[in-house]
């Protein structure tokens, strides 16, 4: 019976290990191999200066620009590579880093940093990132009147 318990305990433990591997993987490959140019830009919120991911389409003309939010852990390559397959699609994308500067090691970690975060915080450094994209990207087709306010 404890053979039959360790054995079943291990084939548990050894899928959950891939998966992490897996996700902590996610989107390196899309980005390793896009086409499309992306880069990090500093943009400056209040008296804090933030990091934001843009990703720029394959075209000649101007493009529309998706503000995208990241989820609990910041701008992972999966938050990236769902930037580059909006850019392929022909859009500029951009995520601000709300988490800019901040680390941790776990799912509470996380948790935590992205609950600490004010609403005004979170409010303010979207702003400033679609401002960015309105009037610091020369690509982006938009302008203020078309900006859709949060």
């Amino acid at each position: 019976m404890k053979r039959f318990i360790s054995i079943l305990a291990l084939t548990s433990i050894v899928p959950v290990i891939h998966a992490q591997e897996v996700i902590k993987d996610f989107g390196k490959d899309r980005l390793n191999n896009s086409p499309r140019h992306g880069e990090w830009v500093d943009i400056k919120s209040g008296q804090r200066t933030i990091k934001a991911f843009v990703v720029y389409p394959e075209r000649n003309e101007k493009a529309p620009v998706v503000l995208v939010v990241h989820e609990i852990f910041g701008v992972t390559d999966w938050v990236r590579s769902l930037c580059d397959e909006l850019a392929e699609a022909g859009v500029i994308a951009i995520v601000p880093d709300l988490l800019s500067g901040q680390t941790f090691e776990d799912v509470d970690g996380a948790r935590k940093a992205i609950s600490a975060l004010s609403k005004e915080q979170v409010k303010a450094d979207l702003d400033a990132t679609a401002d960015y994209a309105l009037t610091k990207i020369p690509s982006c087709n938009g302008n203020e009147s078309r900006r859709k306010k949060i």
